[in-house]
């Protein structure tokens, strides 16, 4: 089995990983700033409690246990840290980034996995899927973290025999966590839930199965084969009718009004707030109804998870 070492690891995505490959028997090294409840439970869990700028603690690590793949959660919204992104967090990314990368390449670990964001694509013209070719042009805060994180990584692997791998995630959610659906089709200034005609328009998410279905994907490959950029989502999309009937079942959204088409581009829209907070969601892309191709991400894991078998 391999060694592998998790970055974020008590955050929501971490747990779910380490749960997989400690059932897989694989031998698991996480660090994060909170503790969580695998500490203590299995002799092949070591856990770090620190700060992910903790150089001095984390370096040591990866140099001296043999570490075949890294994977790199921490500093993720989605994972660990508010959907409100400041400049101490682009900060505070870029410091964690540059010196777990070097340790990665000094230690001679065989493949680093980097979680970052379909954000990096920014807002498309047109319908056409959105393949890893597209040009980054992200317009949040979050995805300047990502494209950065993208760039060192390109940088300190480039001349190296470390595999690199860039999972491009599209908003995740499982059965407990939505926030992110739910964002599309809430309006938090009425305080009512919203759906435009039928709510047969739709958006792309993650579930967080089929996330941990690549990752072990890749990290199950013999001498990590597969590298580059992936985007990691659901094969469809999810409709906004979907999403409603999703939480009402689960008493999670209470009223909700019908909005005629066309309306959405007179709702009230903070530009701002679109580019600190990740969850913000601007109604006036409501029916772009744009697609990720996660075709390379189906020749690691099949996607097989969507919002109608997540309970």
């Amino acid at each position: 089995m391999s060694s592998i070492f998790i970055t974020g690891a008590s955050g929501m995505i971490g747990q779910y990983l380490t749960s997989s490959l400690l059932h897989k028997k694989h031998k698991v090294f996480a660090v994060d700033s909170k503790t969580n409840d695998f500490v203590g439970t299995d002799e092949n869990y070591k856990f770090t409690q620190c700060d992910i700028t903790d150089k001095a603690k984390i370096v040591p690590i990866i140099e001296n246990n043999q570490i075949d793949v890294l994977v790199h959660l921490a500093n993720s919204v989605d994972n660990d840290i508010d959907p409100l992104i400041t400049d101490a967090e682009a900060k505070r990314s870029k410091v964690t980034d540059k010196y777990i990368y070097s340790a990665a390449v000094k230690a001679g670990v065989k493949c680093v996995i980097l979680l970052s964001t379909t954000d990096v694509y920014g807002i498309q013209k047109g319908r056409e899927p959105i393949r890893e070719t597209i040009a980054e042009k992200g317009i949040t805060n979050y995805a300047d973290i990502k494209m950065t994180s993208e760039k060192l990584m390109d940088k300190a692997f480039r001349k190296t025999d470390c595999i690199p791998v860039i999972a491009r995630v599209a908003p995740i959610y499982d059965a407990e966590h939505t926030d992110n659906l739910h964002a599309h089709v809430y309006d938090s200034k009425d305080n009512v839930g919203y759906i435009f005609g039928e709510g047969d328009y739709g958006f792309s998410f993650c579930c967080v199965f089929n996330l941990i279905d690549f990752l072990n994907g890749i990290i199950n490959v013999p001498q990590g084969r597969y590298g580059g950029v992936y985007n990691v989502c659901d094969s469809k999309i999810t409709t906004a009718k979907d999403i409603i009937e999703y939480e009402k079942d689960r008493h999670r959204i209470g009223a909700v009004i019908q909005r005629a088409p066309g309306s959405e581009k007179t709702m009230l829209y903070n530009k701002g707030k679109m580019k600190n907070d990740y969850r913000y969601f601007d109604p006036t892309l409501t029916f772009h109804n744009w697609n990720y191709d996660n075709t390379r991400a189906k020749r690691i894991a099949p996607m097989r998870w969507n919002l109608t078998n997540t309970k």
